[in-house]
């Protein structure tokens, strides 16, 4: 029991030393960043070392060249920065403090003159140039080394430091918190490299017993980014690093290789981690040193490769890290990108989502009815008109007090039956009621005047109450099938891969022992009749697998027919090819069409199209136009262009259809109307919806038996408000639909019952081809005709089939449980 307890006590006092540990290491970080970023101390550090820095023995361009970019960036901490380059520049030589300061002095007064003028980077440059030429000729006069040497490198000098300021400008603002970017541009890469070489310039001299704090440093650098960015931006900050390391002292010029092919042999090692990187180091360390100064002086550069190795070894990983973030093509940098993404597309279904919501609030208020408020409000619309009756005959009659205060009930009793005579036309024969009216009131006739005459007032305005509420309901319709689209719109947008762990091994599994080389494998819906799957695979010869091998295994594996939906092939061998799969249609639709014009003519009133509408949905639709003609073409195009814009959002049929009927009867005063036969049919279970407004009927062949097709909706565009009938029907594999428009309907001569003419010759066709009934079935009636051609005529037949893959499945070994 003892031990027991001192076994909790110790894994307490552990865990609480570990937390007090994690608080203690955030804490420093946290004042370390704030000291460094906040407080602007890293730009304090960076100006006293670049304070230091000298080139080709006497040219020092970095100087002025931060502090203009500092002054552009960082306006507050200037005058700080410029003594921390000061007092770098003094370490040096006094000469070389005084040429800094003096040239600083001149820069910030031409800063001060022209700091009104926009665009004061462009002008940065000149001034730097102006300040650096001008002090070194200042100097000279006074020195009396008045040669062409010095000219030169004074004008060397002056032009570097503008070159600087140019680069430092982009590279400066990653030092401060104020200027944050994501995503650092290659050119921006290279410009960070040259300041941070240019910053291991500034400890040059500094010893640590034998070996050299700016080798250690400029190594260290080297492995830093080679792991970070791989070998091109390895061998990139060697190459630039070295460059300018050997500026600063010729002795210098073998590191110059020595760390470029450390970067590009770290960069590609990088895989090893930590290990791989410090090995390419040691490596090039060696090949370089003993190529270059022999066996016996390459002791001193590896203990300074070992020192290298050894910090980058401490070097936190978390703040490898944070810096690879800013590198493009790194693992860090694609993982931020897709998290941004990520946030970006919840943040668009969650808009989307508020404004289907808003859509929805929209149509509860549109279609938010109180009948009890419209009952009270019938009784008292009656009692207005009635009101308006009396006003106009009874208030100037001698015996208003005896039929509206002694007998009130009786005289309205009397009214509302008037009333309700008029309305309905049976007063005239009423003759009991005008009787018992006449004994009742001295003025019959002149009331039975005023109400005739209010009458036409109070039906328009019911009629008007009646059409606003009708509106409404339409309105709220719209709205909520806007809702409902744009709700599945923002379900689409957040589609995430699902999890199916099962499904995912065995089909792996079965594409590995077919050899295929898988790079991918997203599984983002496993839903009967909705499967989505999406995976890249790598083949040396593309001949079709994807169709022939990879879907007939993924149809055995899901117990469902898979066909490829998408593929994009590489154009090389061994290349990785991109593949999304879904389920195939359980039914396939053929259609064929025959039409004619009026009059053999070239443009014909009706209009046909077939559309596939999302989610396995095939749309047939005729429009005959209202006549012949270029109106009639114009109006049934129109038509059919509307239903199928609308229909592929999503929306409803029946919202589609009333919106397409709002849309044409309200666009003109004219009579503009059209019909429209519209079939939907599901291909995933053969069902359909059959919407007919104003159209002829059609009919369904199943072998020997016909289904005829027919509802009774006024043509779009006649009436504002009307209710859509739909006609549902279960097909069946080999079902014939034949489809056609009025001129086909009327158009058989000395026909009586066309329904049974119609029947018979499809009956008598000895052909299961759409295309050729529907040429079989115009030039009948044509023929009818003693083939004159009366009116538009159109004949769409469609044929639905099952859908027989191509490719058999293709048995798999499934793995035991």
């Amino acid at each position: 029991m003892m031990e027991s307890v001192t076994g909790e006590t110790s894994k307490v006092w552990n865990g609480n030393r570990m937390n007090w540990f994690v608080r203690w290491k955030r804490k420093i970080g946290e004042e370390v960043k704030y000291l460094f970023i906040e407080r602007g101390f890293l730009l304090f550090v960076v100006g006293f070392l670049l304070g230091r820095a000298v080139v080709l023995s006497t040219v020092s361009p970095f100087a002025l060249s931060f502090l203009a970019s500092v002054w552009l960036i960082r306006k507050e901490k200037s005058f700080k920065v410029m003594f921390a380059v000061v007092a770098g520049s003094f370490t040096l030589h006094w000469q070389q403090s005084i040429f800094v300061f003096v040239s600083m002095l001149i820069f910030l007064m031409f800063a001060f003159l022209f700091q009104r003028y926009r665009d004061q980077q462009k002008f940065l440059p000149f001034f730097v140039f102006l300040a650096s030429a001008g002090t070194r000729s200042i100097m000279y006069s006074f020195s009396g080394n008045i040669d062409p040497y010095n000219w030169m490198m004074a004008l060397v000098e002056a032009s570097l430091s503008a070159i600087l300021v140019l680069i430092f400008m982009q590279s400066i603002p990653l030092l401060s918190p104020k200027r944050y970017k994501t995503t650092l541009k290659n050119e921006e890469i290279v410009c960070v490299i040259i300041l941070l070489a240019s910053v291991l310039t500034g400890t040059i001299g500094w010893q640590l017993s034998d070996l050299s704090m700016e080798q250690i440093l400029s190594r260290y650098l080297v492995l830093w980014l080679s792991y970070v960015g791989g070998a091109a931006i390895g061998s990139t900050v060697g190459v630039v690093t070295g460059l300018i390391l050997s500026l600063a002292n010729v002795a210098n010029l073998y590191q110059m290789s020595l760390l470029a092919f450390s970067g590009l042999l770290g960069g590609l090692l990088k895989d090893g981690k930590k290990l791989g990187v410090g090995i390419g180091l040691f490596v090039g360390t060696m090949l370089i040193g003993i190529y270059g100064n022999g066996y016996a002086d390459v002791t001193p550069s590896l203990l300074e490769t070992a020192v290298a190795v050894g910090l980058f070894w401490i070097t936190p990983e978390a703040w490898i890290r944070k810096i690879a973030r800013y590198i493009p093509g790194t693992n860090e940098h694609t993982q931020q990108q897709e998290q941004y993404l990520l946030n970006v597309r919840n943040v668009t279904a969650d808009r989307v989502g508020q404004f289907s919501d808003v859509f929805k609030a929209l149509s509860n208020s549109f279609s938010q009815v109180d009948w009890q408020e419209d009952d009270r409000e019938e009784v008292k619309e009656r009692d207005y008109y009635l009101s308006n009756v009396t006003e106009k005959t009874c208030q100037t009659c001698f015996k208003k007090e005896k039929c509206w205060a002694q007998q009130f009930d009786k005289t309205y009793g009397y009214m509302e039956e008037m009333m309700d005579g008029l309305q309905d036309g049976s007063l005239q024969h009423n003759r009991k009621l005008k009787n018992d009216f006449e004994r009742h009131c001295v003025k019959p006739d002149k009331v039975l005047e005023a109400m005739q005459h209010e009458l036409s007032f109070f039906q328009a305005n019911k009629h008007l109450k009646k059409q606003v509420l009708e509106s409404r309901r339409f309105v709220a319709e719209q709205l909520q099938g806007v809702s409902e689209v744009m709700e599945d719109f923002a379900k689409e947008i957040v589609k995430e891969r699902e999890n199916h762990d099962i499904q995912e091994e065995e089909i792996v599994q079965a594409l590995n022992q077919m050899g295929f080389e898988m790079d991918q494998l997203e599984i983002y819906s496993l839903e009967p009749g909705n499967i989505d799957i999406e995976m890249t695979l790598s083949f040396y010869d593309y001949k079709g697998e994807g169709a022939k091998i990879v879907a007939p295994v993924l149809s055995e594996i899901l117990n469902e027919t898979v066909v490829v939906k998408q593929e994009e092939i590489s154009p090389f061998p061994n290349g990785y090819c991109y593949f999304s799969f879904g389920s195939a249609r359980k039914f396939v639709m053929e259609t064929g069409v025959s039409h004619a014009a009026k009059d053999g003519g070239l443009v014909s009133g009706d209009s046909y199209s077939m559309m596939e509408l999302g989610a396995g949905k095939y749309a047939v639709a005729i429009s005959d136009g209202m006549g012949n003609g270029e109106r009639a073409h114009v109006e049934s195009v129109e038509t059919l262009h509307l239903l199928q814009q609308i229909l592929q959002t999503g929306i409803e049929e029946k919202v589609a259809i009333k919106s397409i009927n709002s849309i044409l009867s309200l666009r003109t005063t004219d009579e503009v109307f059209s019909t429209l036969d519209l079939a939907i049919v599901d291909l995933h279970d053969a069902s359909a919806d059959f919407l007919k407004i104003g159209s002829a009927p059609s009919f369904i062949k199943r072998g020997d038996q016909f289904i005829k097709v027919e509802s009774s909706n006024l043509p779009i565009g006649i009436v504002r408000e009307f209710d859509v009938d739909v006609v549902s029907e279960q097909l069946k594999a080999g079902d014939i639909l034949i489809m056609v428009s009025d001129g086909i309907f009327d158009g058989p001569k000395h026909v009586e019952n066309v329904d049974r003419w119609l029947r018979r010759k499809i009956k008598n066709m000895e052909t299961n081809n759409p295309q050729d009934i529907a040429d079989l079935l115009l030039e009948e009636v044509v023929r009818t005709r003693a083939g004159a051609i009366e009116d538009d005529m159109t004949v769409v037949v469609t044929r639905i089939e099952r859908n027989i893959p191509q490719w058999a499945n293709i048995p798999v070994v499934r793995r035991e449980a």
